[in-house]
C-alpha cells in the first residue's frame, strides 16, 4: 500500500428496522461488525475508526478483541449519518492521505474488492474511488484527504449524497461482478436470508 489509508465504520445506527442491535447478532464465527473489521483488516487497514451510537457499549464489546479505536457520536439517533463521518474524521491521523468509509452492517464486504479499491486509489490521482456493480454505486468507498475539510463543513441538512453528486466528475469507479457492495443488513428476514451457514 503505497499510501496510507484509514478506515472509519459507522455503527452509530439505532437498528430500528431489526428490533435489536443488528451489529453485534452472529456471522459465521464472529459478528456482522466483526466480519466487517475482519476483511478491512485483512486487506491490510490497521487503522480502524468504530463509530458508535445508540448502541455504543454492544458494539464496543462485541470486537473488543481487535485492534480498533472508538469515537462516540452522542447525536447519532436524531442525525444524518454525516455526523458520524464528521466524528470519525476527527479523529483520523495526520499521516492519512484517505479514508475508506464503512458500512458496519454490510458484512458481505470482500476482501478482493477492499483491495482493488485500495489499489485503483494508489495508482490514480482521482479523489473519490466507489466500486460499481451494474451501474449502481456501493460501499465501501474511498475519499482523498484533499476532501475531507468540505466533508467536516457539511450542515444538518446536507446529506453525502449531495457531497458525491458535486463531485461527480472526480470519481474513479471500480466494476465489481457482485452485488455484495450494495447489501447491508437491516430487518429479521434479510438476515435470516444472508447469515452464513
Amino acid at each position: 500500500m503505497d499510501k496510507k489509508i484509514s478506515a472509519i465504520v459507522l455503527a452509530a445506527g439505532l437498528s430500528t428496522r431489526m428490533g435489536k442491535p443488528k451489529l453485534i447478532l452472529p456471522w459465521g464465527k464472529t459478528t456482522i461488525i466483526g466480519q466487517v473489521v475482519h476483511v478491512l483488516l485483512g486487506a491490510g487497514i490497521i487503522d480502524i475508526v468504530i463509530v458508535t451510537g445508540a448502541y455504543k457499549r454492544e458494539v464496543e464489546d462485541a470486537i473488543s478483541q481487535y485492534p480498533v479505536r472508538f469515537v462516540h457520536n452522542p447525536n447519532a439517533i436524531s442525525e444524518e449519518m454525516t455526523t458520524s463521518l464528521q466524528k470519525g474524521l476527527e479523529a483520523i491521523n495526520d499521516d492519512t492521505d484517505a479514508i475508506m468509509i464503512v458500512l458496519g452492517d454490510q458484512p458481505q464486504i470482500e476482501l478482493k474488492v477492499i483491495e482493488k479499491l485500495i489499489d485503483t486509489y494508489c495508482q490514480s490521482d482521482h479523489k473519490l474511488v466507489f466500486p460499481s456493480y451494474q451501474q449502481r454505486r456501493g460501499h465501501p468507498w474511498i475519499v482523498d484527504r484533499s476532501l475531507w475539510s468540505e466533508i467536516l463543513l457539511l450542515s444538518r441538512s446536507d446529506t453525502l449524497r449531495d457531497f458525491v453528486r458535486y463531485h461527480g466528475n472526480e470519481i474513479n469507479y471500480v466494476l465489481v461482478d457482485r452485488d455484495s457492495i450494495l447489501r447491508d443488513i437491516d430487518t429479521p428476514e434479510e438476515y435470516s436470508k444472508q447469515r452464513p451457514e
